[in-house]
């Protein structure tokens, strides 16, 4: 017994100090994903969109948000196959994955991550200077203050705003 109140407290401790080791998406383990997406831009969990979305996205590649990110075939079906194996309604298993697939309406397709109804109300609280400062330059750039994005944990633990610091949700 005095073990277990010893280990909660324990974790509990860890937990106060803003550690967080649980995924809340599925990491990114593709080295070829990283390697073509990750050149530009953090590579993005696949688990972030269903996938529906990155078939969309995947499908106009030659004006990716404004930039030519063609790929030849072998490498685009390659790709194409990972984000839909590993999309959002093949991971609800994980937190955010659920919530993002849950707050679609059915057969919408999100433009991208950002404009997902789960990911601007999780925003809307932060004032737009901070999110438009060119530290972040927009909620597309994940890694800017989500610390532990990397590594698929997005807790508000983790969260550490350029030119303002921790960020307490009150």
């Amino acid at each position: 017994m005095k073990y277990l109140i010893f280990l909660s407290l324990m974790i509990n401790a860890l937990f106060a100090e803003g550690y967080s080791s649980m995924p809340d998406v599925a990491p990114v383990k593709n080295d070829l994903y990283i390697k073509e997406c990750g050149s530009c831009h953090f590579p993005y969990q696949p688990g972030l969109l269903p996938s529906n979305a990155w078939n969309k996205m995947m499908s106009n590649l030659e004006n990716h948000f404004n930039t030519d990110a063609s790929l030849d075939d072998e490498t685009f079906k390659t790709l194409s196959k990972y984000l839909n194996d590993n999309s959002a309604e093949k991971n609800m298993q994980y937190k955010r994955s659920n919530r993002i697939v849950s707050s679609l309406n059915p057969n919408q397709i999100p433009d991208s991550i950002s404009t997902t109804p789960y990911m601007v109300k999780k925003h809307r609280e932060i004032r737009k200077d901070l999110i438009t400062q060119k530290e972040v330059k927009g909620l597309f750039n994940c890694i800017a203050c989500h610390t532990t994005a990397d590594k698929g944990i997005y807790s508000e633990r983790d969260i550490k705003i350029p030119n303002f610091g921790r960020w307490e949700d009150d």
